[in-house]
């Protein structure tokens, strides 16, 4: 790979904190292992990346995790400092070469896709990553793109599949491995996971849940992706029957007393990921304030 190529490969170069000798890992590169992109963003896809880095350091491995992908630096703590995505910094902390991690503000910039194609990966993985992957992106894994995807496809494609789950009041949900199309997590069904509900589930604890199952799911995949036999075997989606979840606005978020029980226990749960929720009647002001351990009402006469 000649010095340009080099230099396109760095998007991301924070100074990581010294990992410990526990979480460090070989990240050498082996000609014998398949390369492996992984795309995701927020802490619940670091359950994801951990579960890969830890099957790719196995002897017996196919495959090396050649490359992370992940949203570009943000302000955060009021705009004071420009931090890592979770997931960079996860990878950081780990050991990960910070030159191998890229950050680009689209999946289809031309200097991220030369450098993208110069690892010539096998296959890539997506977990919560955020980004739209073009055409462009999606052509050059050999093996495809898989998403693991938190719900039982075709249900509850889009932006906010758990949440929409738990407004619905819905008993069932799960996790789905499909291969990403251009259509909106459209793509053949490799494998899903089922899960039961519990009511008093929050939305971020139910997150968390699905997509430590899906890593589960991904490795146990994982052999067949490789030798091809997922592709042959994995399931059309049957678009009649698919439910699209757009994001969370935050008017969503009022509450109004004059609704039923049940639509104001489902929205408290599958929403608790706002920072406060409420209403404006004729009469009062209803707001359920997020503290760290749990909701409190606050009554404005």
């Amino acid at each position: 790979m000649n010095s340009s190529s080099l230099m396109l490969r760095r998007f991301l170069c924070f100074n990581a904190s010294t990992p410990s000798s526990s979480s460090i890992l070989c990240f050498s590169s082996n000609k014998n292992r398949k390369p492996l992109v992984f795309l995701g963003s927020p802490q619940v896809s670091a359950t994801v990346l951990d579960a890969l880095l830890n099957a790719s350091s196995a002897p017996d491995s196919v495959f090396e995790v050649a490359a992370i992908v992940t949203q570009p630096p943000s302000r955060k703590d009021r705009g004071k400092k420009v931090l890592p995505s979770p997931l960079a910094q996860h990878a950081l902390d780990r050991g990960f070469p910070s030159d191998l991690i890229f950050t680009p503000a689209r999946a289809g910039e031309d200097m991220f896709l030369s450098s993208l194609r110069a690892l010539q990966p096998e296959l890539c993985i997506t977990a919560a990553y955020g980004n739209i992957l073009p055409s462009k992106f999606l052509n050059i894994p050999t093996l495809g793109t898989v998403n693991i995807h938190p719900s039982l496809l075709p249900l509850y494609r889009g932006a906010a599949p758990v949440q929409r789950a738990l407004q619905d009041g819905v008993k069932e949900t799960g996790v789905s491995l499909a291969f990403t199309v251009r259509a909106l997590d459209a793509g053949p069904v490799i494998a899903s996971q089922r899960l039961d509900i519990d009511d008093q589930i929050k939305a971020p604890d139910l997150l968390a849940l699905l997509f430590s199952e899906g890593s589960k799911l991904l490795i146990h995949q994982l052999p067949s992706i490789f030798d091809g036999s997922a592709k042959l075997k994995a399931q059309s989606q049957d678009d009649s029957k698919a439910t699209l979840t757009p994001k969370i606005s935050p008017e969503e978020s009022w509450l109004s007393f004059d609704q039923e029980a049940v639509v104001q226990h489902n929205k408290v749960w599958s929403f608790l990921f706002l920072r406060f929720y409420y209403r404006v009647t004729t009469c009062n002001l209803y707001r359920f304030v997020h503290l760290q351990d749990g909701l409190k009402l606050e009554l404005k006469l």
